[in-house]
């Protein structure tokens, strides 16, 4: 049996706000006051609505494309294939923009901001870290009914054209009388309530800690006093750590909380790093074309900030064994490659960027050149051309070995 740790102090709040809603919900489409029972009646039917409807094709306007034909839960809750985007569409062909994120351990992301001020000690919050938090790669949302719109309403996921045509999807497939049962008589056949109910109880669903964050790894087993890590797993995570070596945790935390919680391997931030273009993405055949993440094209609010361009939020590296696409454009493919980029991305730039015609290395090719200088050169990024990567092949290794003592399920010994 897998091991399953109780969730950290305070993320119940998402829970405790769901039911608040849902009693403003019920009491506002019902006109009347509901029991405390009830409401925790009704919130559990909206999970169990909200898994149901996670899996089922119907919410698409093709009826072919359900929430986890990307977000599959054997695989994180991730993509199953290697694809770096993903297909969708009427035709189920149309290919997206960017890597599927996965939809595990977001319960605890902070709504975005552009100034994130955190310190050691609580009374000196002196550190503006910048922008930070917002659950989508480029951080345009923060709650997960909003996220659940994104891929609803794309011509390159879901397909729907309205709102009100997803709530006749819903109805359609069967789910009035479960909607009725949360909400009321009249929302069996309205499709403007099935449609509400749709984000609402996919979101309850994702809050559900048994299944999108259990802190069921190996690391938390270690952390738990269950578990030792293998000696090539300690010392990669001593290099993770270690500033002068992968320098990881400066971004992907791997330390608990003050506060006790266990670590999220991410810090919320968004940064530009700089990954190779990806030309297997057919929207990068158009050489003027540049996903530019914070500033557009899909964020909208900040277009035009250039100090912004190429960022992107830092996902946490839970479950990241289970990739096989890896940055916000599935350039590379291996979880190995992706910890030698880190360390190769300065020292030897040919091994991952083309050649222009002079013969020099078209470095951060995927960006414009007003935006270079948002590339992010702290450690092991600060390495010149030609001088040793922070790690070595075999250090590589054991970094990756750690990576792999991330992935939910791990069975203890007994």
């Amino acid at each position: 049996m897998a091991m399953h740790l109780r969730p950290p102090t305070g993320q119940w709040l998402g829970i405790s706000a769901f039911v608040a809603m849902l009693l403003v919900i019920t009491t506002a489409t019902m006109g009347e006051a509901l029991s405390r029972a009830e409401v925790q009646r009704q919130t559990s039917a909206l999970a169990a609505l909200g898994k149901a409807l996670f899996f089922d094709p119907s919410l698409s306007a093709s009826g072919k494309m359900a929430c986890s034909s990307c977000h599959e839960p054997e695989h994180g809750f991730g993509p199953a294939n290697d694809r770096s985007v993903q297909l969708g569409g009427g035709d189920l062909h149309q290919p997206g923009l960017r890597a599927v994120p996965s939809l595990k351990y977001l319960q605890a992301v902070p709504p975005f901001t552009e100034h994130f001020f955190e310190s050691e000690d609580e009374a000196d919050e002196s550190i503006d870290n910048g922008p930070t938090g917002g659950l989508t790669w480029d951080g345009r949302v923060d709650r997960g009914g909003e996220q659940a719109k994104i891929p609803l309403f794309s011509d390159r996921e879901m397909g729907n054209r309205t709102e009100a045509d997803v709530g006749r999807h819903v109805l359609e497939a069967g789910y009035g009388k479960a909607i009725a049962d949360i909400v009321g008589p009249k929302a069996a056949t309205d499709p403007a309530i099935a449609f509400r109910m749709v984000l609402k109880a996919l979101e309850v669903f994702q809050q559900d800690y048994r299944t999108f964050y259990p802190y069921s790894s190996k690391y938390d087993a270690v952390l738990a006093g269950k578990a030792e890590l293998t000696p090539q797993e300690a010392k990669g995570l001593e290099l993770f750590n270690a500033p002068e070596k992968g320098n990881c945790a400066s971004c992907h935390v791997s330390q608990r909380g003050n506060d006790g919680t266990p670590p999220q391997f991410t810090d919320y931030g968004l940064i530009a790093i700089g990954v190779p273009r990806n030309r297997d993405i057919p929207a990068n055949k158009d050489p003027t074309f540049y996903d530019l993440g914070l500033c557009g094209p899909l964020r909208t609010d900040f277009i035009g900030r250039e100090d912004y361009c190429g960022l992107f939020r830092t996902p946490t590296l839970r479950n990241v064994a289970l990739r096989k696409a890896f940055f916000h454009n599935g350039s590379i493919h291996s979880l190995q490659d992706a910890v030698r980029f880190y360390v190769e991305r300065e020292t030897r730039p040919e091994h991952w960027y083309p050649r222009k015609p002079d013969g020099s290395v078209d470095k951060y090719d995927d960006l414009p050149g007003t935006a270079k200088a948002n590339i992010n050169l702290d450690p092991p990024f600060d390495r010149k051309q030609g001088e040793a990567p922070a790690l070595t092949p075999a250090e590589t290794d054991d970094v990756v070995a750690f990576l792999r003592t991330l992935t939910d399920g791990y069975d203890p010994p007994r």
